[in-house]
């Protein structure tokens, strides 16, 4: 998978992403999905009866379609979590039983809307582009003083408009 990881942002909850080109999918990390949506203290442990339910109820399509991925922890460090594309993702949220789904369904569904636009016309992608007018540079330098006294450190900034 191409290196696109992004963070959507759910009712004030993360929910981390990745973009792949090869595919052109989103994935969702499943953990992030269920902590958004059932205010579980433990989503690992509501994802992992979740997907035994799931299995036994005879729907382990679900569970296999979801792949391990690497992503950026809340420790900082790079673990493998699970990752459901939209379509999985919709499956796992219809069993997760929450008052909380019916706005995710209409983040998800406007993410795939984002998606198939900027596929259409590469014009609205770019012009999602936030590229500043101006940026500024700090830069530093030294002023020399008499022997004895101290020399002093001088920072100064220097904008660029264009």
């Amino acid at each position: 998978m191409a290196k696109s990881t992004k963070i959507a942002i759910f009712e004030g909850r993360k929910i981390r992403r990745h973009w792949d080109e090869k595919q052109e999918k989103w994935y969702f990390s499943v953990v992030d999905v269920i902590a958004a949506l059932s205010n579980s203290k433990n989503p690992q442990v509501y994802w992992r009866v979740l997907k035994k339910r799931l299995i036994d109820e005879g729907s382990g399509e679900t569970v296999t379609k979801c792949n391990a991925l690497k992503m950026v922890s809340a420790d900082g460090k790079m673990r493998l979590t699970d990752v459901a594309d939209t379509e999985t993702m919709f499956r796992i949220i219809q069993s997760i039983p929450s008052s909380n789904a019916e706005p995710f369904k209409l983040c998800l569904a406007r993410v795939g809307y984002e998606r198939v636009e900027e596929s259409e016309d590469p014009e609205i992608a770019i012009q999602s582009i936030v590229i500043p007018t101006s940026f500024v540079i700090p830069t530093s330098f030294v002023i020399p003083t008499k022997v004895g006294i101290q020399n002093s450190i001088c920072t100064i900034y220097i904008t660029f408009t264009y």
